[in-house]
């Protein structure tokens, strides 16, 4: 019985050792991902947009809101959403072992179900990797307001 009991811990032991280790995202990776899913809106290719998010994606509004993945995919393919320009700058990443958390800035124009919109917006995109698999899991844009320095 002792035998037994010692194979057991040692086969745990060696099987737990030799499970493959997490590889870290890298800023690279998290910047990728992002540029990905702005070229699936720009080009209204929702098969893109899906591809990289995660399947438990959440958009918070900026009325207080949230948008599914769902939601999201719909709209990136919809007639009703049309980009007239769209620029995504000032890349800002956090990492922390298979989390990114990108700040970016997110400049568009266009128009969502008739009505136009010229968004200047800082947004917080949170990135995850599992496996070799990158893929956003969440995501909050807030719109930057001019400054009136004539106070």
């Amino acid at each position: 019985m002792k035998r037994i009991i010692t194979l057991f811990l040692i086969s745990l032991v060696v099987g737990i050792s030799c499970k493959k280790k997490q590889t870290p995202i890298t800023e690279e990776e998290a910047i990728a991902v992002v540029k990905r899913f702005d070229e699936g809106w720009k080009g209204k290719n929702f098969s893109i947009v899906d591809s990289v998010l995660a399947p438990a994606y959440i958009y918070f509004t900026q009325s207080g809101g949230t948008f599914t993945r769902i939601n999201l995919v719909e709209t990136a393919g919809s007639s009703d959403y049309l980009l007239d320009s769209a620029e995504r700058i000032e890349y800002k990443v956090k990492l922390f072992e298979n989390t990114a958390v990108v700040s970016t800035r997110w400049i568009g124009k266009g128009i969502y179900k008739g009505v136009t919109f010229n968004e200047n917006q800082r947004c917080s995109i949170t990135i995850i990797k599992i496996g070799n698999k990158v893929q956003i899991l969440s995501e909050h844009c807030t719109p930057i307001k001019a400054l009136n320095l004539l106070h």
